[in-house]
């Protein structure tokens, strides 16, 4: 006979609006001890039960938090948000302090030692600097929530998401999976896309000043005087008049050399490894694959808006495969933010390094009310 198990948050981080539609499976041979939820949930279609033998498992209807409304959200940023100092706020609040311990021995390394003093160079390579702001973007909450006010600011939140790796801390500050599995793969997330990047030599560049059908053109253009390993293509729809291009050196070059003739304002080489966000990032996939599988998610408290289709996913297994796909996709940020501001979304906080999300939101919505919280 299966044994019985529930996994539930406590009242006060688990928003009310999906109280009853959040206790889930956790993935051992479980099955929900309140028969009387159970049966709400059969019949609304949240779940589906599958038998497996003597067991019982439940899967999740990938489409629990398809009609959201949001009101308050967290936005967590991503790689390129990193410079030398931020952590240092952070040790004021115990709570905040302790993520970058916790951190230390997962990782291997002193994160906060090269947060706070660098050297850049260090702090902005691959490797170091998605597990950075993780970690420091999680520790912004831990300083929201010592403030006065800043639980029930907390509480009040109902829909996340992250710009790229932000994606990770979004599931993380959602309780898709714990602190330390998050920074686990985090960690081998950076180590196989800085792998990926030495094995094809790529780069990314900022188009400042043009729409995204312009963008396109662009690298049209580019793509017809350079080989197939130097193709770029768009990599980050960040807003109107802000588009990241990625792609192999030489097709980047041409894409600079290009820009100003299709009325560009500006080019802005950027700070990464390689041509993320596109398929020179597949040697990446079955590493994170592998180790997405080997990982325990849970079906968010909340959604959480997906880089790769700007959707809220609940299925865990449709989350794994979302993560593993993200590294070669484009980024849907433009179209993500639109939504939570169609859908009517109040006010969001910026959490961690950077204020590039609140510039993004801006330009999309001078009115939009958006706060910044660092560490």
């Amino acid at each position: 006979m299966a044994t019985t198990t529930s996994l539930a948050f406590s009242s006060s981080s688990l928003h009310n609006r999906y109280h009853k539609r959040t206790t889930f499976f956790n993935g051992s041979a479980a099955s929900f001890n309140r028969i009387g939820v159970r049966r709400s949930l059969a019949r609304s279609g949240v779940f589906m039960s599958v038998s497996v033998g003597k067991h019982t498992a439940v899967t999740v209807d990938d489409a629990l938090f398809a009609d959201y409304k949001p009101t308050n959200a967290f936005l967590f940023p991503g790689q390129g948000a990193q410079a030398v100092g931020m952590g240092k706020e952070a040790q004021s609040v115990p709570a905040a302090a302790e993520l970058y311990k916790k951190a230390n021995d997962i990782l291997g390394f002193d994160l906060l030692e090269i947060c706070t003093n660098g050297p850049k160079e260090k702090l902005d390579s691959t490797i170091i600097s998605q597990p950075a702001i993780y970690v420091t973007s999680l520790a912004a909450v831990e300083l929201l929530r010592a403030r006065d006010g800043g639980q029930q600011i907390i509480d009040s939140v109902d829909v996340t998401c992250g710009l790229s790796l932000g994606e990770y801390t979004a599931l993380a500050f959602a309780g898709a999976f714990s602190f330390e599995d998050g920074l686990k793969l985090v960690k081998l997330r950076g180590a196989a896309m800085q792998e990926a990047a030495d094995a094809a030599k790529g780069a990314m560049v900022s188009i400042i000043g043009l729409d995204s059908d312009k963008v396109q053109q662009l690298c049209d253009a580019a793509n017809q005087e350079v080989d197939e390993d130097n193709k770029v293509q768009i990599a980050n729809y960040l807003c109107p008049g802000n588009y990241a291009v990625s792609g192999g050196v030489k097709g980047i070059e041409a894409v600079e050399a290009k820009a100003k003739s299709f009325k560009a304002r500006m080019t802005v080489r950027l700070a990464v490894a390689g041509a993320f966000h596109t398929g020179f990032m597949e040697p990446a996939v079955s590493r994170l694959e592998a180790a997405l599988a080997a990982t325990q998610i849970n079906t968010p408290r909340m959604p959480v808006i997906s880089n790769v289709d700007a959707q809220p996913h609940a299925d865990p297994e449709v989350i794994k495969k979302i993560l593993a796909q993200q590294v070669t996709s484009p980024v849907q940020w433009e179209t993500t933010v639109k939504t939570l501001l169609g859908k009517g979304l109040k006010k969001s906080y910026e959490l961690g390094p950077g204020k590039v999300i609140a510039g993004i939101v801006k330009r999309l919505d001078k009115s939009a009310e958006m706060e910044n919280i660092g560490a």
